[in-house]
């Protein structure tokens, strides 16, 4: 590790390493504050297992080159990689957290404009040797089955403590019955539309997509412009999830109240951009679902792995507890939801 961490400072002619300085709150990855010669930067162990074989380091390394060469500044500067160590080295942005509650318009409309400004370059060359996005959809059939499939997933949890059975018995009774009626939705809706669920995205109608895109991933600077990170999943996708998704993150919640002008502002560089924003409206209950299933990630063997990666046994433990409540806050907002959809 020392090895590689000191050829990367070094490529980035930050000199020498004077010092390594551990940060807590990466999930998925190990996080150093690196202090160098000629300046602070941000070194990124990233998770590597057989089960999970996602490139993470490709796709924020190559997000983020690509946004920054074309101007884009909301995000740290890319500064080197080592793809062999699964490492990344990145411009070390100095900001705070928002907190839940903190979000307001000005704060969406940087997020919409950081959005727009990176596919106002789509069409450059470049951007065609961009991957996919994580889970990347393409018609509204493949987002079901996403979804279906980790709802699928969590059908034989472990019950191998009280709070394993209890998330085990909240899958079963709750979150099972929930997703049915959310796909019975949709498929209603897409008919009366005379919409095809099978019928893909033109690629014209495609985006580059930050992904894990939210205010989870955001840190606000003392001038009050915000910088986003965290792009691991980064790549080309359906515009409208990125929309639905954006206001499923759970942690620093986006209110919904600007829902409509955020897709609407998304929306508005694509042909039919009424069909896109009323399709973001449409998978809003879907992409809520989903969350709701990666809250509850901790009960997989996949995802006790890499928080062992990150995280000690006791912090696991708690984690597992905290993520079972958030799961059942969202189920309800999912219930509240379905008294209100037509």
């Amino acid at each position: 590790f020392a090895m590689h961490a000191n050829w990367l400072v070094a490529a980035a002619g930050l000199g020498e390493i004077r010092a390594v300085e551990p940060l807590v709150g990466g999930a998925n990855n190990r996080v150093f504050r690196i202090e160098a010669e000629a300046g602070v930067a941000l070194l990124k162990a990233y998770f590597r297992h057989p089960d999970d074989t996602r490139d993470r380091l490709g796709a924020e390394f190559g997000f983020s080159r690509f946004a920054w060469d074309r101007g884009v500044r909301a995000l740290p500067r890319p500064l080197a990689c080592d793809t062999e160590a699964g490492l990344g080295l990145f411009e070390f942005v100095v900001g705070r957290r928002l907190q839940p509650g903190e979000v307001d318009a000005s704060a969406v409309d940087q997020a919409a404009d950081f959005f727009r400004l990176v596919n106002r370059a789509r069409s450059d060359e470049a951007a065609a040797s961009l991957p996919q996005g994580s889970e990347a959809c393409f018609s509204l059939a493949e987002h079901l089955n996403l979804v279906r499939r980790r709802v699928e997933r969590l059908t034989d949890l472990p019950a191998d403590s009280p709070i394993d059975q209890a998330a085990r018995d909240f899958v079963n009774r709750d979150l099972i019955p929930m997703s049915t009626l959310v796909f019975e939705w949709v498929e209603h809706q897409a008919k009366k539309a005379s919409l095809r669920l099978e019928a893909p995205l033109s690629h014209s109608e495609r985006c580059i997509s930050p992904s894990d895109f939210g205010y989870h991933n955001a840190l606000l600077a003392a001038d009050g412009r915000l910088r986003f990170v965290d792009f691991e999943y980064a790549g080309w996708d359906d515009p409208s999830r990125m929309v639905a998704d954006f206001f499923s993150q759970p942690a620093v919640p986006a209110p919904l109240e600007h829902f409509d002008r955020f897709a609407r502002s998304i929306a508005s560089h694509l042909p039919d951009s009424d069909s896109h924003a009323w399709r973001a409206s449409l998978l809003l209950p879907v992409y809520r679902l989903k969350w709701c299933c990666i809250m509850l990630n901790e009960f997989l063997p996949t995802g006790r792995k890499r928080r062992q990666f990150s995280g000690s046994p006791a912090e696991q433990e708690e984690r597992k507890a905290l993520q079972l409540d958030k799961a059942r806050a969202a189920l309800a907002w999912l219930r509240q939801w379905r008294e209100t959809a037509g």
